[in-house]
């Protein structure tokens, strides 16, 4: 996984973001027509959001004509896992053990079946990190 810094991200480049992970690739005039519009925001607004999220490596850009058309070039769980990473180094200064716990209870408040799955994603890495050390 490329190590890149984690960006600060703003309301309306996280509303891009999810407009183009769950509709594909659209050029300034799709998005603002999906998401300017929608806010009250004006064209060049989307233009600048969607030109700040290629300079921070988060999407992707295609020169078609006249226009760019524009994909997210990290998908959400990747995302996300660079934003709780850089948010755990950051914060938790190399003791684990609170961010352990916090994701515990994470799991633990939304419901039974999230702890279950927890438990699940643990069992899963040690099996596969075992594989790898194998070979």
């Amino acid at each position: 996984m490329q190590t890149l810094k984690r960006p600060y991200l703003g309301e309306l480049e996280m509303a891009v973001l999810e407009y183009l992970w769950s509709h594909g690739e659209f050029d300034a005039k799709g998005v603002y027509s999906a998401v300017g519009k929608t806010r009250g925001i004006s064209h060049n607004t989307i233009q600048s959001t969607l030109e700040r999220l290629f300079k921070k490596k988060l999407l992707a850009r295609e020169k078609i004509s006249h226009a760019y058309v524009y994909q997210a070039k990290v998908g959400r769980d990747e995302l996300m896992s660079r934003m709780i990473n850089d948010v755990v180094n950051t914060i938790s200064k190399n003791n684990a053990d609170g961010m352990l716990a916090a994701f515990v209870d994470i799991a633990a408040r939304t419901d039974e079946a999230h702890l279950d799955r927890l438990e699940q994603l643990i069992n899963e890495y040690r099996l596969n990190s075992g594989n790898d050390s194998a070979s």
